[in-house]
């Protein structure tokens, strides 16, 4: 099996499930799984987003086995074969014909004419190959496609299409066809998307006298949005990198896509399981025809699950690049989030929330959120938090001694416990959700908590004053 991008753009899902699927369907036979970079468009493909591709590739875990095929690199064989095309009489060149002179070639970008004009190279001339049932000895070409069944094209429905662009490169049709063979490539695996190009592929094996009798081929199916539509580029969040850079997990990430047109057969779809233990599982017959919907909010869920199955060291560790990307990372402290890594882990569903959660430990001063401030300071609220610093002043510092103290506060106040203790909860951390309180005003320390308090208090003394 082969996973073969192209470096136009960055890697994004519907790459990344098809090279997964193709990883898994190589390692569960223990085949082969091969790496070829597309790099043949001139105009299109950039050097730099190879890296990409293989850091992406890499992120996922799926190694390759062979040292990566740039396809650049055989461009001499590529045009080898078109010449080969064009002295046979299989290929031609052809002149473009502008659209707005499309209605004499019935809509076609080229004039079918050409065929029979004997034309050389020249400016803007591309090379066709000529779709031919005589040379091809058959009315249709087809495979048994092992998603989806027998599917089979009629050859007075497929167009002449171009081997070699007028400059001079091979296009993706011919290159896909000869590096296959060359590679020994025994699976194709790719998009659905990509079904009209198959009997294109199998006339030019043909017609280079390149076998395709113990060839397989299975066409994943698409992935859409939650509006049914086709993922695209422009419109929807598809670039696989933004997601770990946004806090997902490798090994949460491999799960979803595992389950965009699959699933495994006991059924249990959030697994913590290596990527051999899904190999093990996994049949390309087993994948599904109909469109894969993709859901973030699922993908949120199963990484936050795979946050949660992560040792608490664990967590903290992967946390951490998340905290040098912040204004204050100069204030983190490994051993300060270590006290409530427990705490956050199974709070947060992506690991890019971690500091935002936390920030309050750090910051001389909480960020205060004025929509928390407002609902936690309304009424009574300013003489609970007074009453409540005046509890604590003799307290044991530990979070059942303060639990304690303060709840026994609220009832005697005869408010709520979550409502007495939010102005409490705000003035120490800023906002009304976040870590178990009590355990984080024992990180902060007396001092630092009786602080953060009283800052509170004079911010509401001043907010009344002002008021007068």
């Amino acid at each position: 099996m082969r996973f073969a991008p192209a470096p136009t753009g960055y890697l994004h899902l519907g790459s990344a499930r098809t090279a997964l699927f193709n990883y898994l369907a190589a390692r569960s036979v223990g085949g082969v799984f091969l790496l070829r970079v597309e790099d043949t468009d001139l105009e299109r493909s950039r050097p730099e987003l190879v890296d990409v591709v293989y850091a992406a590739l890499e992120w996922l875990g799926l190694d390759w086995d062979e040292t990566p095929v740039r396809q650049s690199a055989r461009l001499d064989a590529h045009q080898e074969a078109v010449e080969d095309l064009l002295a046979r009489g299989l290929a031609y060149w052809s002149d473009p014909v502008p659209e707005g002179d499309r209605e004499r070639t019935g809509g076609r970008a080229y004039d079918p004419a050409d065929r029979d004009r004997n034309l050389g190279p020249g400016p803007g001339r591309a090379v066709r190959f000529r779709v031919d049932p005589l040379a091809f000895g058959a009315e249709s070409v087809g495979w048994d496609d092992a998603i989806r069944g027998e599917i089979s094209f009629e050859l007075a429905n497929i167009e002449d299409f171009v081997v070699r662009r007028a400059d001079g490169s091979p296009t993706f049709f011919i290159a896909n066809a000869l590096d296959d063979a060359h590679m020994r490539v025994t699976d194709v695996i790719r998009g659905e998307d990509l079904i009209n190009v198959t009997p294109k592929y199998l006339l030019l094996r043909s017609a280079l006298g390149v076998a395709s009798e113990d060839l397989r081929f299975a066409h994943l199916p698409l992935i859409v949005n939650e509006q049914r539509k086709k993922l695209s580029k422009r419109r929807d969040d598809v670039s696989l990198l933004d997601y770990r850079d946004r806090g997902f997990l490798s090994e949460a990430m491999v799960n979803y896509l595992a389950l965009l047109g699959w699933g495994p057969p006991d059924g249990e779809e959030v697994r913590f399981d290596p990527l051999g233990e899904f190999a093990s599982m996994f049949r390309i017959e087993d994948v599904g025809e109909s469109p894969a919907g993709f859901d973030v909010r699922k993908l949120r869920h199963v990484n936050a699950e795979h946050i949660r199955h992560l040792g608490v060291a664990h967590f903290a560790e992967r946390s951490r690049p998340f905290f040098a990307a912040v204004p204050w990372a100069g204030r983190y402290r490994d051993e300060t989030f270590a006290l409530v890594a427990g705490d956050v882990q199974t709070r947060v569903e992506t690991l890019a929330e971690v500091p935002e959660y936390v920030d309050f430990l750090f910051l001389e001063d909480p960020e205060i959120d004025q929509a928390s401030w407002d609902a936690a300071f309304a009424g009574d609220a300013p003489a609970w938090l007074a009453a409540t610093l005046d509890e604590l002043e003799g307290a044991d510092w530990n979070s059942a001694e303060l639990y304690s103290r303060t709840m026994a506060l609220a009832e005697a106040t005869g408010v709520s416990r979550k409502k007495f203790q939010a102005p409490l909860r705000v003035a120490v951390t800023g906002r009304r959700v976040g870590p178990p309180l009590f355990e984080s005003m024992v990180v902060l320390g007396r001092e630092e908590s009786f602080r953060r308090i009283a800052g509170a208090l004079d911010r509401v003394r001043h907010a009344e004053a002002a008021e007068r």
